[in-house]
């Protein structure tokens, strides 16, 4: 498997793809809070299989001194082989190139705290809904 920063449109569709099947598909959340009017300012990565297939996906944006890590996914054939932490290597790599960036964030699904937590993420809030899924927040220091 291997992680790609997406650099054009058809990339895209697939991390777009890859949300869809699991947020929208999976999770019940409605397609217009998946894909977002914070799109084109974002930092997608993709995560193919040894077929060339997406399979996971995520995204970065610059939020002030955060590096905002957010829409972490894997399709449910590829889970439990290391693929979140290959997206999660990728994107946290790419942060420490970005000006500015101290701290990285996340809003956790609770389901998802341990797997952040493995590596070095610390909760910083309660629970809150986000499109109807209990989620707390997470940073790491850069």
């Amino acid at each position: 498997m291997k992680v790609v920063k997406t650099t054009d449109l058809d990339q895209r569709e697939d991390a777009y793809s890859v949300r869809t099947t699991v947020f929208v598909g999976e999770q019940n959340v409605p397609p217009a809070l998946e894909i977002d009017e914070l799109e084109n300012e974002a930092v997608h990565f993709i995560l193919y299989n040894e077929e060339q297939k997406p399979c996971g996906a995520g995204r970065f944006r610059t939020v002030g001194e955060f590096g905002k890590v957010e829409r972490i996914c894997v399709l449910q054939e590829a889970r439990g082989r290391g693929a979140g932490n290959l997206i999660m290597e990728a994107i946290e790599q790419h942060a420490q190139t970005v000006d500015g960036v101290t701290t990285l964030k996340l809003d956790a699904q609770l389901h998802a705290i341990p797997f952040y937590e493995k590596r070095g993420y610390t909760v910083v809030s309660g629970e809150f809904l986000d499109a109807g899924i209990l989620h707390k927040t997470m940073t790491k220091p850069l």
